[in-house]
């Protein structure tokens, strides 16, 4: 799959512009805070509608402005589709493919796939269990179209048994038979959430493993491991045993939605020895590993985005992760930079053809 042409309208610091990609390594150079990055989360928005970095769609509007859009022409397998994602203020977000209206979100995840990494994946060494969790879920809903909705199902069902929680607590009568119903679908999608997670992660950390490897030159050992209640007790019988606490609370404190994914280096936790180098190559492995199984299962070459991607890296991680990226199964690389030299001198030695799109303030 190719990315050939992106057209943006009132998107972040772009009024208007426009861009014809080619294949392989694309590279967008230019001073900070000229629009490199809005770049790539215009291609994350027609890929998973959504900004990589949060903050709603409002966000993505052109200061000023009450209307954005983002369009793409994707060539694969011979033939070309289109896809335009846009917003208005106070209105749903619509979108397009091959001119037709996509009703549900649910409909357009995982048909166009998609891997990015960015400065704010920092996050998910430094962070909550809230972002680990986000990367995880991300990863399997382009996967797994039946992940997505057990995921969806088990929010809506954890968002009615808080809402029971607040209204008993504050004094109000709930009848047995609704605890009972919230209680069983909450076990029930908890429990596919959570094999769907473990299915996942023994795959991913072998791959995640390799990849580390690789890019470190076998420096360091690294460990990812999967943290959930639902491996300890039975959820049913917890949920039982927790009522009153809940009840307390006001919102329920253990189940899927408390998942966490374990990062160590030498044994140790990666947020406490890892040096800023260090965090750097097990993020980018976490995204390479991710590469590796969407093509895998998709059966189909994701779209790579590689924000300020040599950042914080030594020269050798740097040459290593190119020869990675460079191997056949990659296929379209978007990346940014600063300096047209620096991006021509790290390919220049890989011999891996790019092109450079100069981004202005």
């Amino acid at each position: 799959m190719q990315l050939d042409r992106l057209t943006l309208f009132q998107f972040r610091n772009y009024a208007q512009a426009e861009f014809q990609f080619g294949p392989g390594v694309n590279a967008l150079v230019g001073p900070n805070g000229s629009g490199k990055t809005n770049v790539l989360d215009a291609i994350h928005y027609l890929c998973l509608c959504k900004s990589y970095f949060g903050g709603g769609d409002s966000h993505a509007m052109r200061h000023g402005e009450q209307f954005f859009s983002v369009a793409g022409a994707f060539l694969r397998e011979g033939k070309s589709d289109e896809v335009l994602v846009s917003v208005k203020s106070g209105q749903k977000k619509t979108i397009r493919f091959n001119q037709k209206d996509v009703p549900r979100l649910r409909d357009h995840i995982g048909r166009l796939p998609l891997v990015m990494e960015a400065p704010v994946d920092q996050e998910l060494v430094t962070g909550g269990s809230e972002e680990r969790r986000r990367m995880m879920d991300s990863i399997i809903c382009q996967m797994d179209q039946a992940y997505l909705d057990d995921l969806m199902a088990y929010n809506k069902v954890l968002m009615q048994r808080n809402a029971l929680l607040k209204q008993v607590a504050s004094g109000g009568y709930a009848d047995a038979s609704l605890w009972q119903i919230w209680d069983e679908q909450l076990v029930m999608y908890a429990q596919r959430v959570f094999q769907a997670r473990e299915a996942f992660i023994s795959r991913f950390a072998a791959v995640f493993s390799e990849a580390y490897a690789f890019i470190s030159g076998r420096a360091e050992e690294v460990g990812l491991q999967y943290k959930s209640s639902l491996r300890d007790e039975d959820f049913s019988n917890h949920l039982e045993k927790t009522m009153q606490r809940d009840l307390s609370l006001q919102y329920t404190g253990s189940g899927t939605h408390k998942d966490d994914l374990v990062f160590t280096l030498n044994q140790l936790p990666l947020r406490r020895v890892g040096s800023q180098g260090q965090q750097k190559t097990f993020v980018l492995a976490l995204k390479l590993a991710q590469f590796r199984l969407m093509s895998e299962s998709l059966n189909a070459t994701p779209i790579l985005l590689l924000d300020d991607i040599f950042d914080k890296l030594d020269p050798q991680r740097v040459e290593r992760l190119m020869q990675w990226v460079s191997a056949s199964e990659f296929g379209q690389i978007f990346l940014t930079d600063t300096q047209e030299r620096h991006v021509a001198e790290v390919f220049g030695q890989s011999g891996t053809p790019f092109r450079v799109f100069e981004t202005r303030i």
